[in-house]
């Protein structure tokens, strides 16, 4: 089997979940009743779309839980742009086993290349900004580590992974702390080492600093104002847009001198890859 290990994933334990809410306790009972036990087929997965390709060795996983000695070719690489008609996988192995694995495998490769084919667009679009794409915690509870590979498949950087990695300071926050400045020193004291602070007035940017922010995330704001908000900044911290980022705006927003573009819709709002398994009896 390809190699094929995130931290913080355990992939074994997320095919048999999956595989186990699909099966439910009765198993697979159309194949069961109506392939041969000892029938095997023979498939191709391709793309109908162009697309950055992300997902192929869980969905390699999926077919091998079922059939350990099926028969796969990987035939794509991780964040490989392919044209719409490209094989991305071949295999050969028992046909009950396959027809039970396709639908998770496809949903698993759909999903994060659809990921990964969005998340490239914005990349490109940002391209020559001198900004750096960020994904963020906008993710389907369950996937986010997988998710978060296929933003970076697409050509992105994570952002926080979860709750633990980064203090985020937001209005929310600001709003039980009384202030800025105060939300902030909390965070300091509490000896957290990297402290987001969200903005979304230039009048924030300063108090945010001197407090001891080491980012700025600056919501919603024009690019005038982003020029504003890095012109205050000085470079003393990294700074980050954030809020409304479309593939039509983040060329502008990238131009306006932020170290970073979030982008929420990355994981939040992709759509799925058009891809295919035909199957035909070996």
């Amino acid at each position: 089997m390809t190699a094929f290990t995130l931290p913080g994933f355990d992939l074994h334990a997320f095919v048999r979940a999956t595989l186990a809410e699909d099966l439910g306790s009765g198993g697979d009972i159309t194949s069961m009743a109506v392939i041969p036990a000892d029938a095997r087929f023979e498939g191709v997965m391709d793309s109908r779309d162009a697309i950055i390709v992300a997902g192929l060795p869980v969905a390699e996983a999926f077919f091998r839980a079922l059939d350990p000695a099926i028969e796969i070719e990987i035939l794509a690489e991780e964040g490989a742009a392919v044209a719409a008609g490209t094989d991305l996988m071949r295999l050969s192995g028992k046909a009950r086993a396959m027809l039970t694995a396709e639908r998770s495998a496809l949903n698993t490769v759909q999903h994060l290349s659809g990921i990964a084919t969005m998340t490239r667009a914005y990349v490109d679009a940002l391209a020559g900004t001198g900004a750096t794409l960020l994904d963020t915690r906008k993710t389907i509870p369950g996937l986010r580590v997988l998710e978060k590979y296929a933003t970076r498949t697409g050509g992105a950087t994570n952002h926080r992974m979860g709750l633990w990695d980064a203090a985020m300071i937001k209005d929310n926050h600001v709003a039980v702390a009384g202030s800025v400045e105060e939300a902030v020193r909390r965070a300091v004291a509490a000896k957290i080492d990297d402290i987001i602070v969200e903005v979304d007035r230039v009048d924030q940017v300063e108090p945010a600093l001197t407090a001891g922010a080491t980012h700025l995330l600056l919501d919603n704001m024009t690019p005038a104002q982003l020029r504003e908000c890095v012109e205050l900044v000085g470079g003393r911290v990294p700074t980050e847009a954030s809020g409304g980022v479309t593939l039509d705006t983040i060329g502008a927003i990238g131009a306006a001198g932020v170290t970073y573009v979030s982008v929420g819709r990355l994981t939040q709002s992709a759509p799925a890859a058009d891809i295919g398994l035909d199957f035909a009896l070996a």
